[in-house]
């Protein structure tokens, strides 16, 4: 045997792959790394190291025979046998491009344990990076490429409980640490968490190399609801609500406007643009009310509810404010319906992509947790964001603006969106459908990588990029902040004593200040005005007054020209009745 070798090959050989008699077992098991001295051309050119990886592995005894097994337990095992297949990656040539062997290995040829120098280079883990943790069985640090990733944008699918949103944080503290601008959409409130410093035992740490650290400087929470419903957020988020089109308010519920209510809405926003320069939904509303049809009162519902949602405002929040380099932006949907939260997406996702182009921001990603809800696949479900984003999977590499989706539901994702991710972090899925997604959807994906995927461990993935040869296994890094995605312990709960509620606090939040509509200015109108009979007309120009509505008190009532009837003229006029017709009450 020989020195430092941890098996030879034997048997039939080829070109992909080759079998091995295991010497030392602790250091081959299957997905571990190997190399072989590849010398079988006649060129010295290519003799070279080979690298390999352990698919399977199987062990056997000749001797231990079935009557043996029945008398009880087995105490020589000194003539197991210990079978590997060995799955040939290749080499790297002169010009750094990989290579697979064209002559077959030699039986008989000793294999030994890859270095770390030749996995990195051959697997293509030449990043430095984003280190996200450690190749699988091994102390390689895992590291890619920010520009890789943002630009040809990423997904994180996982099952539920598998570590998704812990692994998509990771990822974003590294593109904090490199100052990348981020825009995250969080319908759970997972996020927030960024700001806090991580907790975990220094031995942790110190594998990963890593050290515990808190972004709250760099992180800002925005609600779109409002403070009583979510205390934790720093900012109010609000859309644009003046001078509102057509196309802005149906984008919002576009189920609810069939031809006649656009056309009914297109009317009266045509008449308030004639009246008014600024003008608010409320405008809007009073106008729609004018009109003559009675489909007009499903139109003043649906705009009703857009009003009541809170979202429109006269002083919005501007995207340069939401995407600023070393910064990321949390828009936090707790409290928020699920229709509106789609409405934010499609408008919020509008304006980054727009102002991305014209290069008024710079460049970044955008984040979309529980992506299966905002893009979902044709047949499961209709969304007004899933045409911009399907655009900015398909469009956002020319201009910067890179997007990570997160779902445990791959086979729910619009299969537009999802084959566009040029790197891909999966870890435990056991759902056929999904299983079969992404197989469908993702390049580099077999059935090995199928039968990985259903027995990965929570903390590890399998990494899958353009920027590498073959997918890995990787070992998840400790993260550096705190981790705000637990599920609860329901047990626990129910036995800890519940205190009592804590006094209900009564937010006071300053409305914004609504400009006053700013009229049109009006020709003068001539109102004839006639003191008496032989009064001449005069023309007295009447003007409006711009902000005194409400200052106008009603008319005085009328008063009338006789005195109403009291007691004593209707005894009166019962005398005068009994006189004429001479009849009296018995």
């Amino acid at each position: 045997m020989v020195r430092g070798s941890v098996g030879v090959i034997f048997g039939e050989t080829g070109t992909f792959e080759f079998k091995v008699m295991v010497l030392d077992s602790s250091k081959v098991y299957r997905g571990a790394y190997v190399k072989v001295w590849h010398d079988a051309s006649s060129d010295e050119k290519d003799h070279t190291w080979v690298l390999g990886q352990v698919m399977a592995i199987k062990r056997y005894s000749d001797s231990f025979s079935i009557e043996e097994a029945m008398k009880g337990q087995r105490t020589d095992k000194s003539d197991d046998k210990i079978v590997a297949e060995i799955m040939i990656i290749g080499s790297r040539d002169e010009l750094g491009m990989l290579r697979a062997p064209v002559i077959p290995f030699s039986p008989g040829s000793p294999i030994f344990a890859a270095d770390e120098g030749l996995t990195r280079s051959v697997l293509g883990l030449t990043g430095n990076e984003m280190s996200i943790g450690l190749l699988e069985g091994t102390n390689i640090k895992v590291q890619l490429s920010v520009n890789s990733l943002v630009q040809k944008h990423c997904s994180i699918l996982a099952k539920t409980g598998s570590g998704k949103s812990y692994t998509a944080s990771v990822l974003l503290e590294e593109l904090l640490d490199h100052n990348i601008p981020l825009l995250i959409l969080d319908p759970h409130s997972e996020y927030s968490s960024l700001k806090v410093e991580g907790e975990g035992s220094q031995e942790d740490f110190s594998r990963f190399g890593v050290k515990p650290k808190g972004y709250g400087s760099n992180i800002t929470v925005y609600t779109p609801a409002n403070k009583a419903l979510n205390p934790d957020a720093d900012e109010l988020f609000r859309l644009n609500g003046m001078n509102l089109t057509v196309n802005d308010l149906t984008a919002i519920f576009p189920d609810n406007f069939s031809t006649t209510h656009t056309g009914i809405l297109y009317e009266a926003i045509q008449k308030v643009r004639t009246e008014l320069e600024t003008y608010t939904i409320d405008d809007i509303i009073f106008e729609v009310g004018n009109d003559k049809s009675k489909a007009k009162w499903i139109v003043i519902n649906a705009l009703e509810q857009i009003r009541d949602t809170n979202i429109l405002s006269p002083n919005p929040t501007s995207i340069e404010e939401l995407f600023q380099k070393g910064k990321a932006s949390v828009i936090d949907f707790k409290g928020v319906a699920p229709e509106l939260q789609s409405m934010i997406v499609a408008s919020l996702c509008s304006s980054l992509f727009e102002s991305r182009k014209l290069n008024r921001i710079p460049p970044g990603m955008l984040v979309v947790e529980e992506a299966h809800n905002y893009a979902p696949e044709k047949g499961f479900s209709k969304t007004t964001s899933t045409d911009i984003l399907r655009t900015i999977a398909s469009e956002g590499r020319k201009f910067g603006l890179g997007m990570m989706v997160i779902s445990q539901r791959p086979a729910r994702i619009d299969k537009n969106v999802l084959s566009q991710c040029g790197t891909q972090v999966i870890m435990k899925v056991t759902n056929p459908n999904d299983l079969k997604a992404i197989s469908k959807g993702l390049e580099g994906v077999t059935s090995y990588v199928e039968e990985e995927l259903m027995r990965l461990p929570p903390g590890v993935a399998m990494l899958v990029s353009n920027e590498i040869e073959r997918p890995v296994l990787v070992d998840i890094r400790i993260r550096k902040s705190k981790h705000g995605g637990e599920s609860v312990n329901v047990l626990k709960a129910a036995r800890t004593v519940t205190p009592p509620p804590p006094p209900e606090i009564t937010y006071n939040e300053p409305e914004p200040s609504t400009p006053a509509p700013v009229r049109r200015e009006m020709p003068p109108v001539s109102v004839p005005v006639a003191a008496n009979e032989n009064a001449t007309m005069v023309d007295v120009p009447v003007m409006e007054v711009p902000g005194k509505e409400k200052d106008l008190a009603p008319p005085p009532k009328r008063k009338p020209s006789r005195a109403p009837r009291n007691e004593a003229g209707n005894e009166a006029g019962g005398k005068l009745f009994k006189k004429l017709f001479g009849r009296t009450d018995n």
